[in-house]
């Protein structure tokens, strides 16, 4: 079973606009590191840090099977991801990366939230992660207009 195609597209998005917005600031961090902990802080204002570690960890459950890479990655008790810096290869938003395990596990992430939360209020704590993106357009290409 695999990430349904709308998680992976708004993960691609949430990563891409993540490296944009490194490409003006000094921190060069792992983009998939930088999207997770902004996930991690987001939900785990809301689920808390061992609810946020619980969803993780199946998240990452469930990625494994699309992403062998991801076997050395780990979630700590208080929901850091470890290990992702030894698979994980620059993520780069000119490249096709849609195999790639970073962005599959934050794929599966995504779609335990809308699960779990429904779509509505799993959009809602996005948008306090990222209040500049627009991600209600299901249509990744085109953008609501203000």
């Amino acid at each position: 079973m695999s990430a349904a195609p709308g998680m992976r597209d708004l993960a691609y998005r949430l990563l891409a606009y993540e490296d944009a917005a490194a490409e003006t600031s000094e921190q060069r961090e792992s983009t998939i590191l930088r999207v997770y902990e902004k996930l991690r802080r987001s939900l785990g204002e809301f689920v808390g840090a061992a609810g946020f570690q619980s969803l993780a960890t199946r998240a990452l459950t469930l990625a494994k099977p699309d992403a062998p890479n991801l076997s050395a990655v780990r979630i700590s008790e208080d929901g850091s991801l470890l290990g992702l810096g030894e698979i994980e290869i620059q993520f780069d938003i000119n490249k096709d990366q849609a195999g790639d395990g970073g962005i599959i596990l934050i794929a599966r992430i995504l779609g335990l939230l809308r699960i779990f939360l429904g779509e509505a209020l799993t959009l809602s704590l996005l948008r306090n992660a990222w209040p500049g993106e627009a991600l209600d357009d299901r249509n990744s290409g085109n953008r609501r207009q203000a």
